[in-house]
């Protein structure tokens, strides 16, 4: 398991017992489930959420599916739970200040983050919404005014987002008419190969200028380079650490996952293999992780296109997620360069999300 898998396990973990801890204090749940029965239901979740945790990628077996979805849903249950157990705390004193009234504040903490979370469910299963935007790009020649570029991030494709999903997201790209089309990442989930079904909607992904695509750190875990050669088989080109020019005056390039890069503590430097020798013109890159944005605008690109972070996906997670990446969702401008990361177009995880639904990103190209 991965260091990151670690922590979000022991995490997770931790979380089940607190919450299970501050419940067996609520007047009202002691009156009617036993301590054998409350410590009964809080192993059997418990053991839900690990065997989640040790299927989640790659499987397309219908029982570890459903474990990885209970397991995963149950892990953003307990996060809105320990939220709203945390904010009584703090108006309590943690039990010090008001012993009485906080054992009954501690069971309403629970309603809430079981309210929450039914939100929560819906608004993650609601189709993503168009997000519309527009950006003068300095170098675009006039004739190339109006162009738009459809993005989506994110995808996850997989057990729980699969034919019957992207057939519907296909069909809302088709809809806006694109010049160009880019996929920013995250396009598979977990560590298997492409799913078969999955062929003939990506097929029908067609621009004038192309489809193009960036791996995300789901496709850099174990068979990243099958992922890529299938996107391909797909028709999807693959910019990876290079550029290619879709029109005279207007460069599209792409790098790898900078996380994913980070967390090898491999070396690199992706992003100026993939704009060295680029002919002149604006310059849009593509990468799945909104990072080393200074220097891109240093090196003269005009529009960076990124996701990722899913906005945190569940409020109010996205507060710590832009710890570690700062540019968390929407537009940025940086050194005149303009930056717009999608909040994902599906989810990871839970299909869960608070409160802003998935995103397809349109992007209206101006002359500069």
């Amino acid at each position: 398991m991965s260091a990151f898998g670690i922590v979000f396990t022991l995490l997770g973990s931790l979380m089940h017992g607190y919450v299970f801890w501050r419940a067996a204090s609520v007047p009202g749940i002691r009156r009617r489930i036993s301590r054998a029965g409350l410590v009964s239901g809080a192993v059997a979740l418990w053991l839900v959420f690990l065997l989640g945790r040790a299927y989640r990628h790659g499987s397309v077996e219908v029982l570890a599916g459903w474990l990885q979805t209970m397991g995963m849903t149950w892990m953003a249950m307990l996060f809105l739970m320990t939220v709203c157990l945390l904010a009584v705390e703090v108006v309590t004193g943690f039990g010090l200040l008001l012993s009485g009234p906080a054992k009954r504040m501690r069971g309403m903490a629970l309603v809430a983050g079981v309210v929450l979370s039914l939100i929560a469910m819906v608004q993650g299963t609601r189709a993503p919404v168009v997000e519309d935007y527009e950006v003068r790009l300095e170098g675009l020649p006039g004739e190339l005014d109006g162009t738009v570029i459809v993005g989506l991030s994110d995808l996850h494709l997989g057990d729980r987002l699969g034919r019957q999903w992207l057939h519907a997201r296909v069909d809302q790209v088709r809809a806006l008419r694109p010049d160009l089309v880019v996929l920013l990442g995250d396009i598979m989930e977990g560590r298997g190969a492409l799913r078969q079904d999955l062929y003939p909607d990506l097929a029908r992904l067609r621009a004038p200028l192309g489809v193009w695509a960036v791996p995300g750190n789901h496709e850099t875990f174990h068979r990243g380079d099958l992922v890529m050669s299938q996107l391909r088989a797909a028709g999807v080109e693959v910019l990876l650490n290079r550029w290619a020019q879709v029109r005279p005056g207007l460069v599209l390039a792409g790098i790898e996952d900078l996380t994913a890069l980070s967390r090898s503590r491999r070396s690199g430097d992706p992003l100026s293999i993939a704009l060295a020798g680029r002919p002149p013109g604006a310059t849009v890159l593509l990468s799945h992780t909104p990072w080393q944005y200074e220097r891109a605008a240093r090196d003269g690109v005009g529009l960076l296109l990124s996701g990722h972070t899913h906005a945190g996906q569940i409020w109010p997670f996205g507060y710590v997620v832009r710890l570690t990446y700062p540019l968390l969702s929407g537009r940025y401008e940086v050194e005149g360069m303009t930056v717009i990361v999608c909040r994902g177009t599906g989810t990871w995880g839970p299909r869960m999300r608070l409160w802003k639904p998935g995103e397809i990103m349109r992007v209206t190209l101006r002359a500069g």
